[in-house]
């Protein structure tokens, strides 16, 4: 029943999204065939519609896995420096491969973000003391070291705008023509669903994992390469979108369990919701302009981010 609430608030919400903005269209119009509405339509609205929703079931399905293979809620591409990784590629490629087409950047990105998540986990698997709080602790640091070369880089080069607006999340930009790389996501999404119930074993321990048959390794290393490949597609589209791959997967399993298999279809649709309906109000809060959806994800995510630290805390008490 729950299921059927989400995809139908999901459905509303993609129909208002749809025709919200500044430029005003109505039902009429897109009946009567007016060609500007219909322009407008297809060049700009739907194609940030399938941005959003994308963004958000990849980023969910990304924290989801690092989640379950970290052994550690708090883990996700934010605080397991895969996004900041992929922002110091994004850099690299731009001060010292200038000429590189979108693939050639969207490669070298990928590298770096999967290079920085494999170093975040590498030294997981040496922390004696695996605190909840002080895994993530750990990745926010890495991520801040990768952050401060990136500024460094782009103040040393000039690109500190071009940086600027990766690290701010967007959507106003999404353009027919200029989000189609983020198709690379649906496939990998596919994969994720696909080796759901294998990454919910390996999320076990490896020692569980390997007396089960399950080549441990190899399972990680999968959920790694996606999570960098769906953080690296949605951050060339979109920018940089922060929380969403941490708190989507912990309100899911309020209600749902940590059985990744059983979650995995519930984070994908709550992640969507979410991005869209933060996208909604960065739309309206100060219409007809909008401010960025890195900032409101930014605000609201950080709150709840402290609430489940406050409510783990709590409960430990």
């Amino acid at each position: 029943m729950k299921k059927r609430y989400l995809i139908l608030s999901l459905i509303i919400l993609s129909f208002v999204s749809l025709f919200l903005g500044a430029s005003e269209i109505s039902i009429s119009q897109i009946l009567n065939n007016d060609i500007e509405s219909l322009n407008v339509m297809l060049i700009s609205r739907i194609p940030r519609l399938i941005t959003i929703l994308l963004a958000g079931v990849g980023m969910s399905i990304c924290g989801l896995i690092m989640q379950s293979i970290s052994q550690n809620k708090f883990v996700s591409p934010t605080t397991g420096a895969t996004i900041d990784s992929a922002q110091l590629g994004i850099v690299f490629c731009t001060i010292f491969v200038p000429s590189a087409g979108i693939v050639e950047k969207s490669l070298i990105a990928f590298i770096f973000s999967l290079t920085g998540t494999f170093v975040f986990m590498t030294l997981l698997r040496k922390l004696k003391l695996k605190n909840v709080i002080f895994v993530p602790l750990i990745g926010i640091m890495l991520g801040n070291i990768i952050g401060a070369i990136t500024n460094f880089l782009g103040y040393k080069y000039d690109i500190m705008q071009s940086v600027g607006s990766w690290m701010q999340g967007s959507f106003s930009m999404i353009l027919k023509g200029n989000y189609e790389l983020l198709y690379i996501s649906v496939p990998l999404i596919i994969i994720a669903i696909l080796y759901a119930n294998k990454f919910t074993v390996a999320g076990m321990g490896e020692d569980f994992s390997t007396n089960l048959g399950l080549d441990y390794n190899k399972i990680v290393n999968i959920g790694l390469v996606i999570v960098a490949l769906v953080t690296v597609s949605v951050i060339i589209t979109a920018g940089s979108i922060p929380y969403i791959g941490l708190i989507v997967p912990n309100i899911v399993s309020l209600y749902k369990g940590d059985n990744l298999s059983e979650n995995i279809f519930d984070t994908a649709v709550v992640g969507a919701l979410f991005v869209l309906v933060c996208d909604i109000v960065s739309r309206i809060v100060i219409y007809p302009y909008e401010v960025s959806v890195g900032l409101t994800i930014g605000v609201i995510g950080s709150i709840v981010f402290l609430c489940m630290i406050l409510r783990r805390n709590y409960n430990e008490c």
